[in-house]
C-alpha cells in the first residue's frame, strides 16, 4: 500500500457512497472519480472504492438514457412544443395549414417531400421521423 494512501473506510467517510437521484449528486461524484483517475496509481481500496462509485454513475445514467421510441409526427410535434412552433409556421413545408393539421392529426401520412424539407428545416436527420424497422 501506498504511504499516507487511506484506507477504504477513510474512502467511504470522505465521500460516502449514495445512489445518485439528482445532477448535482451526480456531479459530485463524477468529480470524486475523476480525482482518483487523475491520481494515478490506486491502491486496492482506492480501485474499490472507485469501482464502487462508477456503478452508482453507471446506474444513475442508464436511468437518464431513457429516449422514448418516438418516430415521424410524434417526433415533428415534439420538435414543434420545444421550438414553440404552431401549425402556420409549417405552411413552407406543407403548402397549407389543412394539410399541416391532417398530418398533424394523422389524417395524412408524411411524404419522402415532407421529410428531406422537414430535416432541412429542423437541421436534423430525416432518419428520426422514420421508425427504426424500416
Amino acid at each position: 500500500m501506498l504511504q499516507n494512501a487511506p484506507n477504504y473506510t477513510e474512502l467511504l467517510k470522505s465521500f460516502p457512497p449514495r445512489t445518485i437521484k439528482t445532477e448535482e449528486e451526480f456531479a459530485k461524484t463524477q468529480a470524486v472519480v475523476d480525482a482518483l483517475i487523475d491520481k494515478g496509481d490506486l491502491t486496492e481500496d482506492e480501485q474499490d472504492y472507485l469501482s464502487l462509485l462508477g456503478m452508482l454513475i453507471y446506474d444513475y445514467e442508464q436511468k437518464q438514457d431513457i429516449i422514448p421510441d418516438i418516430w415521424g409526427v410524434d417526433v415533428l410535434k415534439v420538435l414543434m412544443t420545444e421550438m414553440n412552433l404552431k401549425q402556420k409556421d409549417l405552411i413552407c413545408i406543407f403548402k397549407t395549414e389543412s394539410i399541416v393539421s391532417d398530418v398533424l392529426n394523422k389524417k395524412r401520412k408524411l411524404t419522402v417531400e415532407h421529410i428531406q424539407k422537414l430535416a432541412e428545416f429542423f437541421k436534423i436527420s430525416p432518419a428520426v421521423f422514420l421508425p427504426k424497422n424500416s
